[in-house]
């Protein structure tokens, strides 16, 4: 049910794209902690993949994670325009899929991602190969904080 900032974009990755999605193609490994909707947490293992195109305005992202219990597989496409995000998201575990808006610039990104009886907002920060997300929800599940480096 975790919706990240992701997008369906096939060109190829380039460290030197001018966009707001410059610097973070390639693949992205870490972790973390989930917050289940019982209030309990376990700590997460993930992996993310990002493809970027469209000189940079572009961003494909797959990124799953999974701790000793719960497990989420995300995919999401995402255009940026004037600093304004759209785009659509699917959870393939639960068979979950919705759209997602925000703004973002400078490796700092506020997306919601919503589905029907789902909203979560999300907090993406890229500093260079040092990556921190954090997802808080209002049902199913209530939140994850994580953190991943480039692999």
């Amino acid at each position: 049910m975790v919706a990240l900032v992701a997008a369906s974009v096939s060109s190829t990755a380039s460290y030197a794209q001018a966009g707001p999605f410059a610097g973070m193609a390639g693949n992205w490994s870490g972790g973390g902690s989930v917050t289940l909707d019982d209030g309990s947490s376990e700590r997460i293992r993930c992996r993310a993949g990002y493809a970027v195109g469209a000189g940079g305005s572009g961003l494909n992202l797959t990124l799953t994670c999974a701790s000793d219990s719960y497990k989420f597989d995300l995919r999401a496409n995402v255009v940026a325009d004037r600093g304004a995000l759209s785009g659509t998201w699917s959870e393939s575990s639960r068979g979950v899929n919705g759209n997602l808006e925000g703004r973002g610039a400078n490796g700092n990104f506020q997306v919601i991602a919503s589905a029907p009886g789902f909203n979560s907002n999300i907090s993406l920060t890229t500093h260079g190969n040092r990556q921190s997300v954090i997802i808080r929800a209002e049902s199913q599940f209530r939140g994850a904080n994580i953190t991943l480096s480039r692999s």
